[in-house]
């Protein structure tokens, strides 16, 4: 049987076209509503991946048509004053999306920061009622942006991956866990790999779709692909070369059927679902819908 090696899912295109779709149901939404979707994005501190990260995400609103406005705090500003912002926020009927920007400054408990979030307005998917829903296998209002980007570009590749055996390898709340929820409710058979897992490579050769995030460059070799598997390469570490992944590229590249580049993968879907997150959300609204299941409507009331 032929196998297809070495295609390249390329996140950028994949993203400028689904941002193409996202720009008209924006304008459409002017057009038909009146009303212009708004993401508000809650920055502390200078940490310098995270400034480049909001720039990114303020430039993808703009060329989308969404409007943007950015809390740049300070380190200092205490637990506090942080929730009395994102409390007003929340308050405010012109904003559709709340994001706030990870990682935090010391000091600060980010657990009870975003739950602190509406989950009405959660579009980074990480309040505990949009996870818990996730996680029972029901409808969340959002979903997390990289995990959801990740399953974009698994998709797009034409394979079914009902029956499918998918490794991740990581187990974190912001990728690793909602990812294997979305290949879960696809009706893939999940295996999760982490520091403590005794033979990574056994598992991971024998995956139909591997997705590397672990953060931890050149983690997963040739070796440790099956031929023909699809890999996703969601970890992105800073070196002095640019951007690097999980993947040892340009040997897994010869063995997999279909891989995502570091840069140009999954990043570029990332800002893009959550683009598309607050799209939905406005338009929730436009349609004067409930704001969310029974639970959610008593959480947020």
């Amino acid at each position: 049987m032929w196998i297809t090696v070495g295609a390249i899912i390329d996140g950028k295109k994949i993203a400028a076209k689904i941002r193409e779709g996202i720009k008209k149901e924006v304008q459409a939404l002017r057009d038909e509503k009146g009303l212009i979707p708004k993401l508000s994005v809650v920055l502390v501190g200078d940490n310098p991946a995270s400034v480049s990260y909001v720039r990114g995400k303020e430039k993808a609103c703009v060329e989308a048509g969404i409007e943007s406005v950015v809390h740049r705090l300070p380190s200092t500003i205490s637990e506090a004053g942080l929730l009395d912002l994102i409390a007003g926020i929340n308050n405010d009927p012109s904003v559709h999306g709340i994001l706030v920007q990870l990682p935090l400054s010391r000091g600060l408990n980010e657990t009870r920061i975003l739950r602190e979030v509406l989950p009405s307005k959660d579009v980074d998917g990480l309040h505990p009622v949009n996870m818990g829903r996730l996680f029972k296998g029901e409808d969340p209002l959002f979903v997390p942006c990289t995990p959801l980007g990740a399953m974009e570009l698994i998709l797009s590749t034409g394979m079914d991956v009902a029956g499918k055996k998918a490794v991740i390898v990581g187990r974190s709340n912001l990728v690793g866990k909602p990812l294997a929820m979305l290949l879960l409710a696809k009706h893939a058979t999940i295996t999760w790999c982490h520091s403590k897992t005794k033979d990574i490579a056994g598992e991971t050769s024998r995956a139909d779709v591997l997705v590397a995030a672990a953060g931890k460059p050149g983690l997963i070799k040739a070796n440790m692909v099956k031929p023909g598997a699809v890999v996703i390469d969601v970890g992105t570490t800073r070196t002095e070369k640019g951007l690097t992944g999980d993947v040892d590229f340009e040997s897994v590249k010869e063995v997999a059927g279909y891989i995502t580049p570091v840069p140009g993968g999954v990043g570029p879907m990332t800002i893009t679902m959550l683009l598309k997150n607050v799209l939905a959300s406005a338009q929730r609204i436009g349609e004067k819908a409930p704001e969310g299941p029974p639970e959610v409507q008593a959480i947020i009331a």
